[in-house]
């Protein structure tokens, strides 16, 4: 059996350009059955607490620029679910700014006012979301979220 030396294999992508490549075909069916449950877990609280009463009949996406993902979101029945619409507003930035958004390690504040992520549309909106997700102390980064979470800062450490 020939085995060829490893540096003679051809390099895989970086996960961003696969990403890139494959979102824009994935349907957004699918897109629902994986990413809903995992925002309605990880907000059952402030779900059920009503804290997201004001996303109900709105849109927001999350525009992750150099990955080209967009996720709009909005409210129906106390549960966010994704949308094909157009959101009033959008969050907006690199992956790794959401990322430190998420994880909380960098102070949510801070990301925006350096302006390593933008409110564009309306801003209301969009601060109303922002302040409920830097509510949370412990950010995302639990349960499974948080698994996957820390398996995408491995992740970015490649691409670097």
């Amino acid at each position: 059996m020939l085995l060829l030396p490893l540096s003679l294999l051809p390099r895989p992508p970086a996960p961003t350009r696969l990403i890139r490549a494959i979102d824009p075909r994935v349907p957004l069916t699918l897109k629902r059955h994986v990413i809903e449950p995992v925002l309605n877990r990880t907000f059952a609280e402030p779900l059920e607490e009503g804290e997201f009463d004001a996303l109900e009949g709105r849109r927001i996406t999350l525009h992750l620029d150099d990955l080209g993902v967009l996720l709009t979101l909005t409210l129906e029945n106390q549960r966010l679910v994704l949308s094909h619409e157009a959101g009033e507003a959008t969050i907006r930035g690199g992956w790794r700014e959401f990322l430190c958004l998420a994880t909380r390690r960098e102070d949510p504040d801070a990301l925006f006012f350096q302006r390593r992520l933008l409110i564009e549309g309306d801003t209301e909106l969009g601060l109303m979301v922002k302040n409920l997700l830097d509510s949370r102390e412990e950010g995302l980064a639990q349960g499974r979220l948080g698994d996957w979470l820390a398996h995408l800062e491995r992740m970015a450490r490649r691409d670097d």
